[in-house]
């Protein structure tokens, strides 16, 4: 069993920014962020494969948001700049031990935090 554990959420206006972490208990192949909002299904922010350091961000945040692994073991974190209303959501972090593709795929992820909550105000 993986234990995933976020923090950094918040409150910003638009043009803010915040940083969540991540930290998982033990080592996994990939970390990921995903994000849920009200009334909207949970879709695939970024994932970065750890050690490797392969990083990959969905378009819908590109240039705005930046995945990568943090100085502390095992954690991971996701930078996001010029937020915006609609990234307003609850963010989860995710893991898997199998190093494989589909990055994107909510279900190729067998760990889940409890998510932490992001709002963006206008």
């Amino acid at each position: 069993q993986v234990q995933l554990v976020e923090s950094g959420g918040g409150s910003v206006q638009a043009g803010g920014s915040l940083r969540l972490t991540c930290t998982a208990s033990r080592f996994t192949y990939i970390m990921a962020w995903f994000r849920q909002g009200i009334e909207n299904e949970r879709e695939w922010v970024a994932s970065v494969y750890i050690g490797g350091r392969s990083t990959y961000v969905a378009d819908s945040v590109k240039g705005r948001f930046t995945i990568g692994e943090d100085n502390m073991k095992n954690t991971i974190y996701l930078e996001m700049n010029s937020l915006k209303p609609e990234d307003t959501a609850m963010y989860y972090c995710a893991a898997d031990l199998d190093s494989g593709l589909r990055y994107t795929q909510r279900s190729r992820y067998n760990f889940w935090g409890q998510g932490t909550q992001v709002t963006v105000s206008s």
